[in-house]
């Protein structure tokens, strides 16, 4: 049976008709067509469906989600945008951290959720935080790069007012 659920999901306020217990995954790819989280495993083990909620790194294939609502959901599209991307977004790009792409998505996401938390991680930090993504393509290399350099892309935007806003 559905139900009328109120979600914030990249700061917008939506209503979606749907039943409680459908994953967050398929509300936001199917019925918000927001595609950046990805069908991946659909057992919350690959990280290809990471979203942010409330600050935390969440698999949204086995978020019902009821339990989003009256939380913050931030998804890939809420960072930045071709013309904009965010300094997380940047540095994956410039270290071209992607081969097929397909997990780019939760290691951008997972990776946001870790600098937001913790703005200056060891390589340990980084490689256990990112350790339950799992990318088939072996840009593992590029990945710690983009993370190491975002590190610096927020630094410095940090450093100039108005440049991040989240």
């Amino acid at each position: 049976m559905n139900t009328t659920l109120t979600l914030t999901v990249n700061g917008q306020t939506r209503h979606v008709d749907v039943a409680p217990d459908t994953a967050l995954l398929y509300v936001l790819r199917n019925d918000l067509a927001l595609n950046g989280p990805k069908f991946g495993c659909g057992l919350g083990e690959c990280g290809a469906c990471t979203v942010i909620v409330d600050g935390v790194a969440t698999r949204s294939c086995v978020m019902p989600v009821s339990a989003a609502a009256g939380h913050a959901v931030t998804t890939l599209e809420g960072l930045g945008d071709a013309a904009q991307p965010h300094p997380v977004q940047q540095a994956f790009i410039d270290e071209q951290a992607a081969q097929c792409g397909y997990c780019i998505n939760g290691m951008v996401m997972t990776a946001k959720a870790l600098l937001d938390r913790n703005p200056n991680p060891t390589e340990a930090e980084i490689r256990q935080e990112l350790a339950y993504n799992l990318c088939r393509c072996g840009t593992h290399v590029e990945i710690l790069n983009a993370v190491r350099r975002a590190v610096v892309l927020l630094r410095d935007a940090r450093s100039t007012p108005g440049k991040v806003s989240s």
